[in-house]
This record gives structure tokens, C-alpha cells and sequence, in this order.
């Protein structure tokens, strides 16, 4: 064998060149190699499998619980019906037509334009002292305690703007329109229909779900 001869060529070739012969890789330990990782592929797939069948009959997987809200839920506001309020009728209601004005006439005027609303009608004068050229405004009706949440709100309903007091007199169906400085008339019907519908019908008040 020669000196160029590597070893364990056996003699078979010998080196003619500068050049060794190409060696081959040892298959036994690629084979080796790639068999291992298919085993660890494998059992990592089987596991994963594992854990889903696990989620499916316990239920782990079902994100959302029936018994609470999931966080992060918006609350939106849903309307609730309100009950009707029982208010007098304008019939029921006996008005005091009273002018704080100097301007002459103008309680009768508007007293008629009451009474075909259907108002029943008292006084028609002149305001007395306390309230005479003292109001400022459009008018003021003035009533009964127990007329605050009653007859008083039904007869403001004709008067934009005008203000609501009370006063010790015991017959909450008997009130005061006493007209002020910058009255000019009286709401017109129509609007007046539409505050009267609204404060027997108020707006729903609103209640409060969960959107998920």
C-alpha cells in the first residue's frame, strides 16, 4: 500500500493526482437523526390533541359564561315605560283672572280665551297689592300646596314661561293667573294641548342593559 493511500481504502485506490477521493457520509446516523425528531414531532402532536379533547368535555373552551358578563360589556340605555300621571281636567279647575297690569281689559280678554278651553272662571280684576305692577314676567299662577303637582302645572301649560307658586288657601281647584308685565297672550291652543299631553305622558326614563 502506498504512503498516499488513506487509510482504510484498503488499497483499492491509490492517489494519481492532488486530489483525495470524496468520502460518503455515514447514512446509519441520518437515518438515526431523522427518526428522533418524527418521535418528538409525534408526541408533541398527541399531546396538543390531548389538551383540545380535554377543553371539549370539560368546556374550557366555551369563552363566555351564562352566569356573569363578560368585562369590557357596554351599557346602553333602553327605554321603560312611565306611568300616566292623573292630572285635573280643565273643567275641574276653577281660575282667578287677575290683570297686575296697567293695561286695561286685558283680564276679561283673557279670561274668555280660558273659558273656551274649558276652564271654569272665577274673579276677573285687578291683582291685589302684593302682587300688583310687581310682575315681571308673563304671569304667575299662584295656588294651594296641594296644587303644586296638579292644578297649577295644568294651568302653566297655557302661559309660557309663567311662574308657579303656592300659598296657604286650603281649595286646591281654585287658582290665580295673575298677569305680568310682559304678557302678551296666552299659549296657543295647539301648543298648549302638546305640554299638557307631556306632563300626563312624561318622557320614559331610562334603564341601563348590558350589551356582550
Amino acid at each position: 500500500m502506498s504512503m498516499l493511500t488513506p487509510p482504510g481504502m484498503g488499497g483499492q485506490y491509490r492517489i494519481t493526482g492532488d486530489k483525495y477521493p470524496r468520502m460518503r457520509r455515514n447514512r446509519g446516523r441520518r437515518r438515526i437523526v431523522l427518526a428522533v425528531a418524527a418521535s418528538v414531532t409525534a408526541l408533541g402532536l398527541a399531546g396538543w390533541g390531548t389538551l383540545q379533547l380535554i377543553d371539549v368535555f370539560t368546556g374550557g373552551g366555551d369563552k363566555a359564561s351564562a352566569a356573569g358578563s363578560a368585562p369590557g360589556c357596554k351599557t346602553s340605555p333602553s327605554p321603560s315605560a312611565s306611568p300616566v300621571k292623573a292630572l285635573p281636567e280643565p273643567g275641574q279647575i276653577t281660575v282667578n283672572v287677575l290683570n297686575a297690569t296697567a293695561r286695561k281689559g286685558l283680564a276679561k280678554d283673557t279670561a274668555d280665551a280660558l273659558k273656551k278651553r274649558g276652564f271654569k272662571i272665577g274673579e276677573v280684576g285687578n291683582a291685589t297689592k302684593a302682587y300688583d305692577k310687581k310682575v315681571d314676567g308673563p304671569g304667575v299662577v299662584l295656588g294651594a300646596k296641594a296644587a303644586a303637582d296638579a292644578a297649577l302645572p295644568v294651568l302653566a301649560t297655557q302661559l309660557a314661561g309663567a311662574e308657579l307658586k303656592t300659598d296657604t288657601r286650603a281649595k286646591p281647584a281654585e287658582v290665580d293667573l295673575i298677569l305680568g308685565k310682559t304678557y302678551k297672550a296666552l299659549t296657543t291652543k295647539e301648543d298648549a294641548d302638546k305640554a299638557l299631553t307631556t306632563l300626563a305622558r312624561p318622557e320614559p326614563a331610562p334603564s341601563t342593559k348590558k350589551d356582550c
